[in-house]
């Protein structure tokens, strides 16, 4: 359960996208909320002049909009923006969309009530996703036609997917247990301004970069044992001597992977002098990667953590498996432990006999490997 309300880390948007984690509200996250809906019921009250709560938008800032249409003037505004063409976005994605909307309606900056936040975290927690097409206006004022259509399925309009089956909006409300909601002043503006669609993508995607990281790693060092590779490039000391924190990270990570490995230690002096550079050399290129990957997820982490694993991941814990319809949609946060892979360490068998006559268990000389 993630509470609304609390630095939001890295790892945990990650398993937002995969419907992980089920979202609740903070009690002190209701009182900002409560505090930004009284100030716009005020000016409502007073009558005064306040662009998006009681006037027109763009060019039509100057009109004023009597208090009995403010509720048809939210309405509208959704559903006039709620023209994006192509595919729908992937549910991933879109639960992100939800979640990051949550947490920004939840600072209680943008007016809304707790109505339409818990209308939000409903649809979530029942993973009743809306159809958002995946081409529309990203402007000034925010991912408008993306964020109109996942609005619009408040108010009944539009269509849902839930469990791999789409529907009309109104069956997937009454599946979240909610009815359409009637928009208050301001609460339209809100759902729409803002870059939670343009946020989510750019996660989607560095979840998936991140991921691609892991893969290379580990068939990396699968390559080593392949290829009867040293593990002494990976030397610590090689790399501290460098100073480069994601080569660092990634040689550590190797030296993880082939720790323990039989096939590695079989041939500790089987007379080579040094691996080529395409295994040897494998800590600098991935840092390499790494170093520039860390800035893209710097700004989603409230806490970020060295780990020889994953060097700017912000929590080393493991995420839980999704279950049921949600299991297509998840990929893995990270590369398993050598201890954890059904295959590893290869029994001795696997290796070609002419490999194990050769190559002695004794350990490594300076003369074969001259990094040991």
């Amino acid at each position: 359960m993630l509470q609304i309300g609390k630095p939001v880390k890295f790892a945990t948007l990650r398993d937002l996208s995969r419907a992980g984690a089920a979202l609740s509200i903070s009690e002190s996250a209701y009182a900002d909320i409560d505090r930004g809906a009284q100030a716009v019921a005020a000016i409502v009250r007073r009558g005064q002049p306040a662009y998006g709560v009681n006037t027109g938008f763009g060019r039509l800032a100057q009109t004023h909009i009597p208090n009995d249409q403010l509720e048809l003037l939210q309405r509208n505004l959704v559903l006039s923006h709620a023209v994006g063409v192509g595919d729908p976005l992937p549910a991933g994605v879109v639960r992100l969309m939800l979640a990051l909307k949550v947490v920004a309606l939840a600072r209680g900056f943008s007016g809304v009530r707790r109505q339409l936040v818990d209308a939000l975290v409903a649809l979530y927690n029942a993973d009743v996703l809306p159809r958002v097409p995946a081409k529309g206006s990203v402007g000034a004022s925010g991912d408008l036609a993306p964020l109109a259509h996942l609005s619009a399925v408040l108010l009944g309009v539009g269509e849902v997917e839930c469990g791999g089956r789409v529907m009309p909006a109104a069956e997937g409300l009454k599946l979240a247990g909610l009815g359409p909601v009637t928009l208050a002043a301001k609460e339209g503006l809100a759902l729409l301004n803002g870059t939670q669609t343009s946020t989510a993508l750019a996660l989607w995607n560095l979840f998936a970069i991140d991921n691609l990281y892991a893969t290379a790693i580990v068939a990396g060092a699968l390559s080593v044992d392949a290829a009867e590779g040293s593990a002494s490039p990976f030397d610590a000391r090689i790399h501290e001597l460098r100073g480069h924190p994601g080569q660092i990270a990634a040689a550590s990570a190797y030296r993880q992977l082939l720790a323990d490995s039989p096939i590695n230690s079989s041939h500790r002096e089987c007379g080579k002098v040094q691996d080529p550079y395409s295994l040897r050399c494998q800590p600098q290129v991935m840092g390499a990667c790494s170093d520039q990957m860390k800035p893209r997820a710097r700004c989603f982490c409230a806490r970020r953590t060295v780990s020889p694993t994953i060097p700017w991941c912000s929590s080393t814990a493991r995420p839980t498996r999704p279950t049921s319809c949600r299991a297509a949609t998840s990929m893995p946060s990270r590369w398993p432990s050598p201890r954890t892979i059904s295959h590893w360490p290869w029994p001795r068998s696997a290796r070609s006999p002419s490999a194990a006559s050769r190559c002695s268990s004794t350990p490594r000389s300076r003369a074969c490997h001259p990094f040991s």
